[in-house]
């Protein structure tokens, strides 16, 4: 929720070129909406939520034109936008499944005079997927190696893993392990107004509670069996404070809390991957903007010590970059009408997804 992402990226069929990037924050209004609609699932109006859509993609589209007069790129050389959207809420289980995210395509797509593909994820869920993670075809396509077993490991505000088995016999296979950065993002701008914990050293400041860390991993989420994703109208605030009252812990400084949280990222990540039983990975590349957090990073390298902890740049992907060059290829398969091979519901099925918004044909010329 802090910002966007943009990627300008050059596609073949067997590589990318990344030309240009950009991130920009969100300007302060539209991300204290966005915090207070996520974070404390408060009741909004159909209005005001109908207009912070809007809102939301008209920024896009600045960043996005911003990102194109940085890089001197014209326009109509560009074959389309792919945007993922600012996911309000994700709910795939029960009887009416569904993923929820703003930030009007038809705003960018008449903004920027690029075609825009978007709403990738409700095609997978009407055929009984999970809509999420979408990013391991993408994942096997960019870092699949024959030499060893990989794990891309995207920590956002969720994680989320990419197994990409060395024996291309065997399917990719991709799920969400828990929290990432939102339960100590939540906590740091309660405690702090801060919106992230800089490279980890608040928590770093902490010790861990293990009574706090035995109900967070007594967590059902975290013995789920995959296919399965998560979001932030789960782990948010509220869930937080049940632990605490529950427990009785809150005598707990905020410090040891933010420990503990990360404590419980690394874990929750670490847990998911040593159940992936015959699947051995050598590395785990990191992405997302838990990669910059060095105390995360060190603790799960210390909780898999057989495993190589990595970030995506050494494969040569800068790790802010992955995400958004994800739903740029997912943009350029869509618009060449390939299906995609996805796991989100348990076997593989191929699906062409994502929706076109086409600007008017002046545009395009």
């Amino acid at each position: 929720m802090d910002g966007v992402d943009a990627a300008l990226i050059e596609f073949d069929a067997h590589q990318m070129s990344p030309v240009a990037a950009l991130s920009v924050d969100y300007p302060s209004g539209i991300s204290a909406l966005l915090r207070n609609i996520i974070e404390t699932q408060s009741a909004t109006s159909l209005h005001d939520l109908a207009t912070l859509s809007v809102e939301v993609g008209r920024h896009f589209a600045n960043v996005a034109n911003q990102l194109l007069g940085q890089s001197k790129t014209i326009p109509r050389h560009v074959i389309a936008i792919g945007s993922h959207g600012q996911t309000l809420r994700h709910s795939p289980s029960g009887e009416t499944p569904y993923s929820f995210q703003i930030g009007d395509p038809a705003t960018i797509a008449a903004r920027c005079g690029i075609t825009t593909v978007a709403d990738f994820r409700s095609l997978d869920l009407a055929y009984g997927g999970e809509g999420a993670p979408l990013v391991p075809a993408f994942h096997g396509w960019r870092f699949r190696s024959n030499a060893e077993d990989r794990v891309i490991l995207n920590i956002g505000g969720i994680s989320n893993i990419s197994l990409l088995p060395a024996d291309s016999s065997q399917p990719l296979a991709g799920f969400d392990t828990g929290p990432g950065n939102c339960l100590m993002d939540a906590w740091s701008w309660k405690h702090r107004q801060e919106p992230y914990d800089a490279n980890g050293q608040w928590a770093a400041s902490g010790q861990i509670c293990d009574a706090l860390m035995a109900d967070l991993m007594d967590d059902p989420f975290i013995h789920q069996p995959p296919p399965k994703s998560t979001g932030r109208e789960t782990y948010n605030l509220d869930y937080i404070a049940t632990l605490i009252a529950r427990g009785g812990f809150d005598a707990i400084s905020p410090a040891d809390v933010q420990a503990t949280l990360l404590q419980f990222t690394v874990e929750s990540i670490a847990t998911a991957i040593e159940r992936t039983h015959a699947f051995k990975p050598g590395r785990v590349y990191t992405c997302g903007g838990g990669a910059h957090n060095d105390q995360l990073v060190d603790r799960l390298q210390a909780r898999l010590a057989g495993c190589e902890i990595l970030s995506t740049s050494s494969a040569g992907i800068d790790p802010d970059m992955v995400e958004a060059s994800a739903f740029a290829w997912l943009a350029s398969m869509r618009v060449s009408g390939i299906p995609i091979l996805v796991t989100t519901g348990g076997a593989e099925r191929s699906l062409i997804l994502g929706a076109i918004y086409e600007p008017t044909p002046d545009q395009l010329t």
